[in-house]
This record gives structure tokens, sequence and C-alpha cells, in this order.
């Protein structure tokens, strides 16, 4: 069997890393990603997370050491 110079040479020295890697990476018994639960359980984590952040960046408390930090910062600079 002749094998092209670009094509088949290329293709094989390729295919033993990436067959080697997609063993390593996903195992004989690992689970290959989250079931629709786990998603929906996370997605209503990351919601609540950036609620909390929302709500502790816009508190007058924090908005005033943010202008102050910057004030300051633009006053060192020059």
């Amino acid at each position: 069997m002749v094998r092209s110079i670009a094509g088949g040479v290329r293709r094989d020295r390729l295919r033993w890393p990436r067959a080697r890697w997609a063993l390593l990476t996903t195992g004989a018994g690992r689970d290959r990603g989250m079931s629709t639960a786990e998603y929906a359980v996370g997605t209503i984590a990351a919601c609540a997370f950036a609620a909390l952040l929302f709500k502790v960046v816009t508190s007058s408390e924090v908005q005033q050491m943010i202008s102050g930090l910057i004030n300051r910062a633009l006053n060192v600079a020059g």
C-alpha cells in the first residue's frame, strides 16, 4: 500500500497521540460530562452567585470604596 507523504504518514503520526489523549481524559469508567439535572443545579447556583455579587457591587459602601480607590490612583498618577 502506497501512502502519500502529505496525507497518510502525517495522519498516522497524529493518530496515536490523539487516541492516547482520549484514553487519558475519558478513561474506561469516567463520565464525559454533567447530566441535565447537574446542569440545572449548576446554572441555578451560578445565577444565585451572580445576583449576590451584583448586590454587593451595587451597594453604596462598595461603590464608595471603588470611587475612592480610583480617585487615589488618579491622584498618584499625576
